[in-house]
């Protein structure tokens, strides 16, 4: 669910369009696993700091294709702090992923 003060942003044609054309880009698959996607994540997170800037939340290199699962274990790994099972470079794209 969205946080409260990115609800906007997300109900926003910009974000509905740039979505949807990422995720057909990377034909609707998890970048991580391969199952289907359900999410269009931002590997750089949203804050209220940044939540106006395009570069960070309509920019295809912010953005990554994932399944609930793959995307419920990024915001978990995040919230400890800790990315045990998914690692990612300083641009915040994925390099391994650990089982």
């Amino acid at each position: 669910m969205a946080r409260a003060f990115a609800k906007s942003f997300y109900n926003s044609a910009a974000w509905k369009h740039t979505s949807k054309a990422y995720a057909a880009s990377k034909f609707y698959l998890c970048e991580i696993c391969g199952r289907p996607y359900k999410i269009v994540h931002h590997k750089k997170w949203l804050t209220p700091e940044n939540i106006n800037n395009p570069d960070i939340t309509l920019n295809w290199n912010n953005l990554m294709c994932v399944c609930l699962d793959c995307h419920n274990r990024i915001k978990e790994d995040n919230e400890k702090s800790k990315l045990r099972n998914i690692i990612f470079d300083s641009d915040g794209n994925v390099i391994d992923v650990k089982d």
